[in-house]
């Protein structure tokens, strides 16, 4: 099947395209929507029932190349345009995007995420945001003047596009995370070379569609679906490239390693943002209604599967069972089940059933070592095993790999501690550190501790999955990995700085 022509908008970039999910979904590079070279597809399917929902076309190493040549021919021009005409195009992207909601979206995301309507609203209006808040920097990119010792000599310093960013997006929050991706970085008069999940193409593709619908130029973003078996070498060959000149990726701290080792390879900058094991302390003055209902939604929403999930409960000993027993009581009221069939559950399937069976092994493992199950039937249920019911556990040891590792699922360990030196040193156990939480009706005893949290956010009275466009998101080190996305940080990451001097005619230099 020949790929959809797009009609062309005035200004040569692609105007808004049509789609249905069974339509085959297909490469886009330099403005059109084209077969992969060698007219490699794969299956996209269905992570409920297993069926194939389309077929997508597969890049290979010369569609990266290709990819890659156009994006760097675009940052010639890109780079040279000015603030209001690129805020204008994030502007108009954004009321683009909010249109989905009543469009594509909650298809597309249904099927191939198992999102729930909430979680579909949750992505589609925070990418508005976030373009909104991407177009309101546009004038925000400064340098500085620096005061110079040597005589008649005038020293600047500007920041500036870097060139070619490769880019790889996950499924969890498709649009959202896409469009965090890539936003910032053609902001800063950047190109960018994209690589979405092989779970999500569709999904994804929707940030795309809204930026092209607003007049992004042809080449400026670069969109490369990929095959599991083909990602290695191609990934490989674009953050390696010599015209890929940043990278960012949002995913497991397993590829993160990967990524991070090829790239010291060429000494290439990086923003890595990967896992997350998000503790949240809970102390004797908490309001214990107020913890209960943040902990419920950090730890459930898209049944846990956000880097920014709550993993870890660490309550204070003295309300450790009234916390456990509302926690419980609200845990029991959460409808899980199978979202195709009952629109109104709140917890649907994970994103494949060989992750729901990890997830389950890692709790069935942690129970048969001696922890103990306060909630959850230890069942994986669902037409292909992808529904997993909220778990709760306690006991939990050190030696145990649920204590170390991200579960990605509707999981919480639950654990006391009787000292504030105590909950410090519980909630650092971790090679994780992107978010965490503190409930205090002490707002300065809580913002003490949250001080000595090796964590990249720190949310006091509030749950631990919240993150808005404007703060830098991202972990400080370990499995969390390094570098900011987000407002001015992702400014700083996305350009360079340049030193400029300007020397007055007639400088005497003795040497």
């Amino acid at each position: 099947m020949a790929p959809h022509s797009p009609t062309t908008s005035n200004n040569g970039g692609v105007s808004e395209r049509t789609s249905t999910l069974s339509q085959p979904q297909f490469l886009f590079i330099n403005g059109k929507y084209i077969l992969s070279s060698d007219n490699e597809t794969f299956p996209v399917r269905n992570p409920i029932t297993g069926s194939v929902l389309y077929n997508c076309a597969s890049a290979s190493k010369v569609d990266y190349e290709t990819a890659i040549e156009n994006a760097h021919s675009a940052y010639q021009t890109w780079s040279q345009t000015g603030p209001s005409a690129r805020r204008r195009i994030f502007l108009k992207a954004a009321d683009i995007m909010e249109s989905y909601i009543t469009g594509d979206a909650p298809e597309f995301m249904s099927q191939e995420v198992s999102a729930t309507m909430h979680w579909v609203k949750i992505n589609v209006f925070a990418t508005a945001g976030l373009f909104r808040e991407t177009a309101s920097l546009a004038t925000q990119i400064r340098g500085e003047i620096v005061p110079a010792d040597r005589p008649g000599t005038t020293i600047w310093v500007e920041r500036q596009p870097v060139g070619v960013v490769f880019a790889i997006s996950p499924w969890n929050a498709p649009i959202n995370l896409t469009a965090r991706a890539i936003a910032v970085p053609l902001l800063c008069g950047n190109t960018v070379v994209l690589k979405p999940s092989e779970f999500s193409p569709k999904s994804q593709d929707l940030a795309i569609r809204a930026l092209t619908a607003a007049g992004l130029p042809p080449g400026c973003v670069n969109v490369l679906p990929t095959s599991a078996e083909r990602t290695p070498e191609v990934t490989e060959l674009a953050v390696k490239h010599p015209k890929v000149l940043r990278v960012n990726f949002t995913g497991s701290d397993r590829v993160g390693r990967i990524i991070a080792g090829w790239a010291a390879t060429c000494l290439k900058q990086c923003v890595l943002e990967l896992g997350g094991k998000a503790p949240v302390i809970v102390f004797e003055d908490a309001n214990i209604d107020d913890a209960v209902e943040a902990v419920v939604f950090g730890a459930l929403a898209f049944s846990g599967q956000v880097c920014m999930s709550t993993e870890r409960v660490i309550l204070h000993k003295s309300i450790s069972r009234e916390f456990k027993e509302k926690l419980l009581k609200k845990v029991e009221s959460i409808k899980t089940g199978n979202h195709l069939e009952d629109p109104a559950v709140s917890i649907s399937g994970l994103f494949t059933s060989a992750h729901a069976k990890r997830v389950m092994s890692l709790v069935k493992s942690a129970v048969d070592g001696g922890a103990k199950l306060l909630a959850g039937d230890l069942q994986v249920t669902g037409p292909r095993g992808t529904i997993i019911r909220p778990h709760i556990l306690e006991h939990v040891s050190t030696n145990m790999d649920i204590a170390h590792v991200e579960t990605f699922g509707p999981v919480m360990l639950l654990s006391e501690f009787e000292t504030d030196d105590e909950a410090v040193a519980s909630a650092n156990d971790s090679d994780f550190s992107l978010c965490g939480s503190v409930f205090s009706k002490d707002t300065m005893r809580a913002l003490d501790i949250s001080k000595r949290l090796r964590l990249g956010a720190c949310h006091i009275n509030g749950p631990s999955l919240y993150v808005e466009s404007t703060l830098p998101q991202g972990g400080t080190g370990g499995g969390s990995g390094y570098g900011r996305f987000g407002g001015m940080a992702g400014v700083e990451a996305f350009t360079e700085k340049k030193i400029i001097t300007v020397v007055k005619p007639g400088l005497k230099l003795p040497l």
